[in-house]
């Protein structure tokens, strides 16, 4: 019904273009008019004329309800273009990019005023001066705008704090610590298919929400459906976590339908879902750590916070471990201790299989962990 009512629209529009056009043609009908119906009487050169614009008329809206057909469904095409475009524009980069419009073409149209006297190319001018003014009122506020507004936001919080504080309300806490148990973490794939995740949240020192976007369930469920069977359990084994989280309840689990059409990477999506929306990034992926840091991303790396739980040992300590194999080294034989730290044991060869004490001499870290270099004391091993 509404397409109906848009091609009589287009009609009677294009028809009201034809009857201002027929009438601004009239000095120039006038003479044959006069010429072929002047002897008839002034009643039938009247008519003649009125007939001309009628007819005019009718011709025009005839045509343009012929041509609505082509001009509607040109104009939904490039409407749903634009609906596309929009729709990968986040909404903070989206409205600030309007304000900025609206702000370029006022500033444009107060100049521009001084322009419209100017003979010929006065009206130009303006309208050179709003494409450019609108053109970097959008580009300045579609950058700057969301960081104003979190400024802003940042600051409304700050004194909000401040304005309780001076009225005798008792804060607990900090606004940063607030902030920080507070803030969204959001899940990357393979801190769900590593499963500490789990048991994190169990011992209740992690807080939700924990979000879970739409693009990495669907990517769990293509590893769950791999030929490769080490990758199908995988993907499995992390589905099976997500679900046995939701069960226990322990911290609220968030799905988000955030999605980038233009990106195809995940770890591209994950980061600019973190940017758009100012929330933690949660990953065991050594490269996705680093290049969302540089982002300006705040990164929670199991894998680190794993190294900074494990117990700290001294050069000189004693310790009493499992030799477990030989190592590399002659004489060398390997220890873990119960985190999985390596313990290379110096002379422990002939111990393997046998718990003995042994005397830690120094402690290599590196980027993949710890390592922990130790020897034998003959009179303690049993």
């Amino acid at each position: 019904m509404i397409y109906g009512i848009l091609r009589y629209v287009i009609a009677i529009l294009i028809g009201t273009a034809a009857y201002v056009g027929m009438d601004n043609l009239a000095p120039i009908i006038d003479p044959y008019l006069i010429t072929h119906f002047a002897s008839f009487g002034d009643m039938s050169l009247t008519v003649a004329r009125i007939a001309v614009v009628v007819v005019g008329t009718i011709l025009g809206i005839i045509i343009g309800y012929f041509v609505s057909s082509f001009i509607l469904k040109q104009g939904l095409v490039i409407a749903r273009q634009l609906e596309r475009v929009l729709t990968h524009i986040p909404n903070q980069e989206l409205i600030a990019g309007t304000i900025g419009l609206l702000f370029g073409l006022i500033i444009a149209n107060l100049i521009g005023v001084a322009f419209n006297q100017v003979p010929i190319i006065g009206p130009y001018i303006s309208i050179i001066l709003s494409a450019i003014f609108g053109y970097s009122g959008v580009r300045l506020m579609a950058r700057k705008g969301p960081e104003m507004y979190l400024n802003y936001m940042r600051q409304w919080k700050r004194g909000e704090v401040s304005t309780k504080k001076s009225k005798g309300f008792k804060v607990f806490g900090s606004n940063k610590s607030s902030d920080t148990n507070g803030t969204s973490k959001l899940l990357d794939t393979s801190v769900i298919i590593d499963g500490r995740i789990k048991d994190l949240c169990a011992t209740g020192f992690i807080e939700g929400p924990l979000v879970v976007p739409l693009f990495v369930l669907n990517e769990l469920q293509i590893i769950s459906d791999s030929a490769d069977a080490m990758k199908r359990n995988r993907g499995r084994r992390g589905l099976d976590i997500l679900k046995e989280m939701q069960d226990a309840k322990l911290v609220t689990i968030e799905i988000v339908k955030d999605d980038y059409d233009d990106l195809q990477e995940v770890d591209s999506k994950l980061m600019r879902l973190a940017l758009e929306k100012q929330w933690k990034l949660m990953t065991n992926d050594f490269n996705l750590n680093k290049v969302a840091r540089v982002q300006g991303i705040k990164v929670l790396n199991l894998n680190e916070l794993a190294n900074v739980l494990k117990p700290v040992l001294i050069a000189g300590e004693w310790i009493r471990v499992q030799v477990m194999k030989e190592g590399k080294e002659v004489q060398q034989g390997v220890a873990y201790l119960d985190d999985g730290t390596m313990i290379v044991v110096e002379d422990g060869r002939p111990y393997v299989g046998q718990e003995v004490e042994v005397m830690v001499t120094s402690i290599l870290q590196t980027s993949a962990g710890r390592m922990i270099f130790a020897r034998v004391d003959g009179g303690k091993h049993e």
